[in-house]
């Protein structure tokens, strides 16, 4: 027989009630999401700036407030057990609902136009948000825009973390894909960029071969960019570069390849943005390969069930039109 309604409601109360008179705090539910993210104990109890025997001593307390194990040790650190992993998704949830109560109250007190925390790859950053952003902030001054331009793998997490209210980019293969609500918008062409009077520019013709010559700049290991220049030197048959310079930085990445013989892969977009521009990054030359680097569309992403507020659906309307029109 099932139990009337209201006993069901008491005994939840009773059980919500429970955990929180039991000790558990924010600074627990900070650890384990951290933990998650580092995936070793040393390096959460950096993240969080106390030592690691405080974070073992957290980690402790929370167990014993829930009465589960929430951490498992592996080879190179630690994972979350299916208890641990239950609990950083509400603890998720809990600090994404204050973070927007804090916005709301804020928003309320000073009349401002809200604010909106956007993550975006570099080419549809360029040509996409920054229009975006113009319309917006020109309708509506009082709004604040922030804006992180990092690779797929930095921002799907941060999406995760509850830091941005939506991306522009790709889910990373080791992301289940259900975690996120995407809208694919375009894709990302991208170009081989080199110095002024680079050896190459001389050529007539330029193969794969050719392009281990030189030092190539990366972006780090696992992100898509990466693996497309990758799987274009192995479907052409060459091995890949033997040196390698690796950095997510774009100004960084410029500035090598201005400076040096090195070789690097960009969007095309940021591509015709330095080149033969006037300024001193406008000795980049765009290199004239034949065969193309193909990456995956890019998406405006989502987090699963999470509602975007009016501010960040108002940016987010605008980003999806200008990538129809």
């Amino acid at each position: 027989m099932d139990q009337p309604r209201e006993q069901v409601i008491s005994g939840f109360d009773a059980s919500a009630r429970s955990i929180f008179k039991s000790g558990l705090k924010m600074n627990h539910l900070h650890l384990i999401l951290a933990i998650e993210e580092h995936g070793q104990i040393s390096a959460a109890a950096d993240a969080l700036g106390i030592s690691q025997p405080a974070a073992s001593r957290l980690l402790g307390e929370v167990e014993a407030i829930v009465k589960a194990p929430l951490c498992a040790r592996i080879a190179r650190g630690v994972e979350l057990t299916q208890f641990g992993r239950a609990l950083a998704r509400r603890a998720r949830s809990i600090f994404l609902e204050l973070r927007e109560t804090a916005r709301e109250i804020t928003e309320l007190k000073y009349g401002s136009g809200g604010s909106v925390s956007l993550g975006s790859v570099t080419g549809p950053a360029i040509h996409l948000a920054v229009p975006a952003v113009r319309q917006v902030t020109a309708a509506y001054p009082g709004i604040e825009i922030n804006i992180q331009i990092e690779n797929s793998n930095v921002l799907m997490r941060e999406l995760l973390a509850a830091r941005h209210d939506f991306v522009i980019g790709r889910v990373p293969d080791d992301l289940d894909p259900r975690l996120f609500s995407m809208v694919e918008i375009g894709e990302e062409a991208v170009d081989l960029i080199v110095r002024r009077n680079h050896p190459l520019l001389e050529e007539g013709r330029i193969t794969p071969e050719m392009l281990l010559r030189y030092d190539w700049v990366f972006q780090p290991p696992s992100t898509l960019l990466r693996r497309a220049v990758e799987e274009s030197f192995v479907a052409a048959g060459v091995p890949l570069p033997k040196t390698v310079i690796n950095t997510s930085s774009t100004i960084l990445t410029l500035s090598i390849v201005k400076e040096t013989n090195a070789i690097a892969a960009v969007a095309r977009d940021v591509a015709a943005l330095v080149s033969d521009n006037g300024t001193p990054l406008g000795e980049i030359r765009r290199l004239p390969i034949r065969h193309r680097i193909r990456i995956r569309p890019y998406s405006l992403i989502t987090a699963a069930g999470r509602a975007l507020p009016p501010s960040a659906t108002l940016l987010y309307d605008l980003i999806r039109k200008q990538a129809h029109a």
